[in-house]
């Protein structure tokens, strides 16, 4: 059963643990433990971030944030809920893979290597990959990002958010987990209970790549278990209506046998 009262928020790409302080709060006020720790070279203020470059920034892979979030984990009291969005959905699988949590979120999560994403996604992630290019680094633009993550948000809402949590990003994050056998998961093997939780209007992992992850899932004995959220799009976790999927993954939690 899991029982943990310690949550771990893992942020994904193109923003920085800034992205949880809201969700930080409304946990700890539930009484939780709560930690969001920074990637690599993500740790400060998006703002500063976005007009210097951390130095540590285009040094970090995939299997860096994966390596660093086991070693935070091994340093806490008991295994805990770990909750990843975006990449560190996937990242979130590997920690599972690795028995580091009680139980593990993935929120509109990229897909592992061994599942293969539609065209759409790849087509809206090809910037931040691009093979071609010599700059080590992406920061989209405000456009990109109003595709890619604030497609549901008004026009003065998606300047705000850009703001607020834009960051530029690590191109070798993402070309790691297209490359290295490391973003492969296990897929056959026992693991603690897992919950998918995806955006019908995610424009980057759409709720079909969600659901297609969630049922290679092969062990009849381990939980997983799948949430769609019709009207969220990839900022399901900073647009508003953010508690409902909150309090969803608390219940779901809080209900496992």
């Amino acid at each position: 059963m899991a029982k943990s009262k310690t949550i771990v928020l893992i942020h994904g790409m193109f923003v920085n643990n800034n992205s949880w302080s809201e969700w930080e709060t409304y946990f700890q006020q539930k009484g939780f433990n709560v930690y969001a720790p920074p990637i690599s070279g993500h740790e400060g203020d998006p703002y500063r971030l976005r007009k210097t470059l951390h130095p540590e920034l285009v040094e970090t892979g995939f299997v860096d944030v994966v390596n660093k979030m086991a070693r935070f984990i091994d340093r806490l009291p008991e295994k805990p809920l770990v909750i990843g969005h975006s990449m560190a959905g996937l990242a979130v699988q590997k920690l599972l893979d690795l028995g580091k949590a009680d139980a593990a979120v993935s929120i509109n999560g990229a897909p592992p290597k061994n599942v293969i994403p539609p065209f759409s996604t790849v087509k809206m992630v090809w910037p931040a990959v691009n093979f071609f290019s010599r700059r080590k680094y992406y920061l989209g633009n405000r456009d990109w990002y109003n595709r890619a993550f604030f497609n549901t948000l008004q026009k003065s809402e998606q300047n705000k958010a850009y703001d607020l949590i834009a960051v530029p990003e690590s191109r070798k994050i993402g070309r790691e987990t297209l490359l290295k056998s490391f973003a492969n998961v296990d897929f056959k093997k026992p693991h603690q209970p897992i919950l998918f939780i995806g955006g019908g209007k995610d424009n980057i992992f759409p709720p079909d790549l969600t659901k297609k992850i969630a049922g290679k899932y092969k062990d009849p004995h381990s939980t997983v278990d799948v949430k769609i959220f019709d009207e969220k799009s990839h900022f399901i976790c900073g647009e508003k209506g953010w508690e409902e999927v909150a309090d969803y993954i608390l219940n779901w939690f809080s209900n496992l046998e």
